[in-house]
């Protein structure tokens, strides 16, 4: 008997349930969007070519572990700067020049200060504040306790929150 996942239909059915979370992932890991495209897409090639003994409920979690492995792969010795793009200010008539000065420098500093959170408490932060997932579906998808989630936001909220000070 052929397992379902090499029906094309369930096959682009787990591709639309599980790519963007999985591109988000990658890319909280990697600081660079078209590394995780790429990945997301070779992940989902591996999982074609191994589709008759990959069982669909394991679907989800062979993405994340082929793509942790393609990941730590391609960039062992690689340091990327993440990038955030800018949300346009509808208000940005009425703000005063250095207001929106100060503006940039704390969201550059800011970003700074997440880049530089050590990989697991980033990866966990912009999970949960960008994707706005839960700790719970955190730990899902990162193979964790969900206490290892609450420390690792609780550590990396503690840094962001000594950088805020200090600005």
């Amino acid at each position: 008997m052929a397992n379902g996942i090499c029906e094309e239909s369930i096959f682009k059915s787990v591709f639309l349930k599980h790519s963007e979370g999985l591109r988000n992932f990658l890319y909280y890991k990697s600081k660079d969007l078209n590394l995780a495209e790429d990945l997301v897409q070779e992940a989902f090639a591996k999982l074609w070519e191994k589709c008759e003994s990959v069982e669909l409920e394991k679907a989800k979690s062979y993405l994340y572990t082929v793509s942790s492995n393609l990941f730590l792969n391609k960039v062992a010795h690689q340091k990327v700067v993440l990038k955030f793009e800018k949300a346009p200010h509808s208000e940005k008539d009425e703000q005063t020049p250095h207001f929106l000065l100060e503006e940039q420098e704390f969201k550059s500093k800011l970003e700074k200060a997440i880049s530089d959170l050590p990989e697991k408490q980033r990866i966990v932060f912009l999970m949960n504040r960008i994707d706005q997932k839960k700790y719970r579906e955190i730990a899902e998808e990162l193979g964790i306790s969900q206490k290892a989630v609450e420390k690792r936001m609780h550590l990396a909220l503690s840094q962001l929150r000594k950088i805020h000070n200090n600005v």
